[in-house]
């Protein structure tokens, strides 16, 4: 089941272009990752997709639904925390679980206080004294207490500590187990990578890549060591195309190959070495290839 889609979603703001041409799917049960810097067009996407902002064109639908003329039935399928998240000074955990009850037209105290205690948060201490991760979480906790079909997180884990962000990818993976589909928007590419099925990247307002995580994976660079007997032996290494030598200190050398390691432990087994140990896929370097030197993912742009 489709649950969200848009079709060359575009937005523009003036002359300056917000995105252009999104066109993404997210099925049921699914975890989404939607990477991109500061400034891509991550927050302008979820406004569209929130009905917070009107198309200039294209479409996007959530549920069936379209986003924009139907956006105040979509949002009692759906689960929000902005990126910038504003709560009433005076709002405590358990009057907030109170609002949320009497909105949605169906009690959510104990399911509320579930969540709570699982943030650790203090359900009677207001707004004004709390710290930048515990309004974090009290926002994170409203987002999910009605076990929303769809949950859209701009940037979630802002102020949380690694904890509380372990704790936070626990519950949605719990949900998504359960059916429940999560749009985990990001610049961070770590947790994207532990939490999410399949990932969109964004620059500039445009969709760069959209894959799942496991064809990504093959596509990425491995770093591999290997310790020769020898500075002189280790100077004379060549391995077969497609590893590349990238560094050579010593008696040591290391090599960059993409794909499976098989032809490069074939090749090893017929050199004098001492030692070879072969890294993961490197997803940081295959995804920065999407962006300048100077401005590399993970900074603000």
């Amino acid at each position: 089941m489709t649950v969200l889609s848009t079709s060359n979603l575009s937005r523009s703001y003036g002359s300056r272009r917000g995105v252009d041409d999104i066109n993404l799917t997210l099925q049921k049960g699914e975890v989404f990752g939607f990477l991109g810097p500061n400034g891509a067009g991550k927050s302008t996407t979820i406004r569209l997709l929130l009905g917070f902002l009107r198309p200039s064109s294209g479409s996007a639908s959530i549920l069936g639904m379209d986003c924009w003329s139907r956006s105040h039935l979509i949002k009692r399928d759906v689960g929000y925390v902005a990126g910038d998240v504003r709560l009433y000074p005076w709002l405590t955990a358990r009057r907030a679980f109170q609002i949320v009850s009497e909105i949605r037209g169906t009690p959510l105290h104990r399911e509320g206080m579930q969540l709570a205690e699982r943030f650790r948060l203090e359900p009677d201490l207001p707004v004004r004294k709390m710290s930048r991760g515990n309004r974090q979480k009290v926002a994170l906790v409203l987002a999910l207490v009605h076990r929303p079909k769809l949950v859209i997180l701009d940037e979630p884990t802002s102020g949380l500590d690694p904890l509380m962000q372990a704790t936070l990818a626990d519950c949605l993976r719990e949900m998504a187990v359960d059916g429940h589909s999560i749009f985990f928007s990001s610049h961070t590419l770590s947790e994207v990578e532990d939490l999410c099925d399949r990932v969109a990247i964004v620059k500039d307002g445009r969709i760069v890549e959209d894959s799942n995580l496991n064809r990504l994976k093959t596509q990425a660079p491995r770093i591999a060591k290997i310790r020769y007997c020898d500075a002189d032996t280790a100077a004379r290494c060549e391995p077969p195309p497609g590893i590349v030598v990238t560094r050579t200190t010593g008696a040591e050398c290391e090599l960059q190959l993409t794909g499976e390691a098989a032809e490069l432990n074939r090749w090893a087994a017929g050199q004098q070495i001492e030692d070879i140990s072969i890294g993961p896929p490197d997803l940081e370097t295959l995804f920065h290839r999407w962006y300048d030197v100077a401005n590399p993912l993970g900074e603000d742009s």
